[in-house]
């Protein structure tokens, strides 16, 4: 297992181009790519394992890819053929949950599997809604675990589902099962998750509506009549990504850092509010807006305080780990409430946060749906990621303030494949077995 020790950081200032793309909106256009009937242009597409993995499926459903430099080029076919063999998507939920549902609607036999931290999340969530409206869906533990086999229905039932959980992932998988039904679907959850499906699929043309009040969030969805647009699409940086450097600048006294060419969406942006409502410096510039809204957001060093996070949590949930960092090192207690989805995420988000914090001599304790964490010194350690790459990435960017050493990274290539580069320009870094 890769082993990373990071040094304590001095104070800096830097630009940085180079955020990895966006993953979600990375495996989004790949498999929307499959909705038009014409080659779709993707630019900056993100080439981590999870993104590549999704780019193989959508080849192994018959597209033809062609890369140019940083641009591909994807080609559908007629109709997605029956692959040969089984179709794994890595280490990513968004490919296996949103699989579920573009594959649901096509006839054919399809099986998902991944890797072991995939195949032991939850898939329920998704196999359920799906199973009511004609789709056959199996798998271990009743089809909740991974692999999964899918007998593809070509006359899905139009449906009516609240979901009892906001996921983004929940959500586009509904939706693309509802573009292959017999009728007009809705689909509803608690609150807004995250939106790129809803806006990418506008882009393209596809008949949807959402509509939004204090109770729910709404998406209508219409069936496809004709294929849809062809994309021609830049992706954006990935905020979640950044987030780590901004956490940097926030937490080492004296430091800012200005990322380039993020998505500045709404539903991508929360952290980076509730950091500016602690007391770091954060500024957001907004230069075009296309499927995304697009921009810059510097952020700067400041005396950071405790802060009660349980609203809007699916637009942040990504990012409680780094977040937990900068609680950390902030005066007073802080709070997250309402994020029991942390815990079936790569890891036991919840617990593994805790745990390392303590042993950075941090007071942390579990909730059901959260933690609390009084803000201190924060001391080296000796960190387990529980092979989640958002913890890995996290206790590094803690390292700036004390040092830090954590084990099992190489689940950091999944995402973000040079962010020990990008971190290597703050402070020392040091890599082992």
């Amino acid at each position: 297992m890769k082993r990373v020790r990071v040094a304590p950081a001095a104070s800096f200032d830097m630009e940085i181009k180079s955020i990895a793309p966006d993953k979600s909106i990375s495996h989004r256009s790949a498999m929307f790519s499959l909705l038009s009937d014409r080659p779709s242009t993707i630019r900056n597409y993100l080439k981590a394992e999870d993104t590549l993995h999704t780019l193989h499926i959508v080849q192994e459903l018959g597209a033809t890819i062609k890369k140019e430099g940083g641009t591909l080029t994807i080609t559908p076919p007629s109709s997605l053929k029956e692959p040969e063999d089984i179709l794994d998507c890595g280490n990513s939920g968004t490919s296996m949950r949103l699989f579920c549902g573009l594959l649901a609607g096509i006839d054919g036999f399809f099986v998902l599997t991944g890797d072991k931290y995939l195949r032991s999340r939850p898939m329920a969530r998704v196999a359920v809604p799906l199973r009511s409206i004609g789709a056959k869906i199996d798998g271990r533990e009743r089809g909740n675990k991974a692999p999964l086999a899918i007998r593809g229905n070509a006359s899905l039932e139009a449906f009516e589902y609240d979901s009892p959980i906001a996921s983004a992932q929940v959500k586009s998988a509904l939706i693309l099962a509802a573009l292959r039904a017999k009728g007009a679907s809705k689909y509803s959850e608690p609150k807004r998750s995250r939106d790129h499906t809803e806006r990418m699929l506008q882009g393209m043309g596809a008949k949807l509506q959402t509509k939004a009040n204090d109770d729910r969030y709404a998406v209508f969805v219409e069936p496809l009549r004709e294929p849809l647009e062809p994309l021609d699409i830049k992706i954006p940086a990935d905020p979640s990504s950044a987030f780590f450097f901004a956490v940097a600048a926030a937490i080492v006294p004296g430091s800012r850092v200005v990322l380039k060419n993020l998505t500045l969406n709404p539903t991508r942006i929360e952290a980076y509010k509730v950091l500016q409502k602690m007391g770091a410096q954060v500024e957001f510039v907004q230069k075009e807006d296309r499927y995304e809204p697009i921009g810059d957001i510097i952020v700067s060093y400041g005396k950071l305080h405790g802060v009660e996070v349980y609203q809007n949590i699916p637009w942040l949930i990504d990012e409680l780990p780094a977040l937990s960092i900068a609680m950390a090192v902030a005066k007073g207690k802080s709070v997250v409430r309402n994020a029991k989805e942390l815990r079936v995420k790569e890891s036991d988000r919840i617990a593994c946060v805790v745990e390392n914090l303590k042993r950075c001599a941090i007071q942390a304790r579990e909730l059901e749906d959260g933690y609390e964490i009084k803000g201190g010194e924060l001391h080296p350690a000796h960190i387990d990621s529980c092979g989640d790459h958002r913890i890995a990435m996290s206790f590094l960017i803690a390292g700036l303030v004390c040092g830090m050493e954590v084990e099992d990274t190489q689940c950091i290539e999944t995402s973000f494949p040079n962010f020990l580069e990008l971190l290597s320009q703050i402070s020392e870094v040091r890599l082992g077995d």
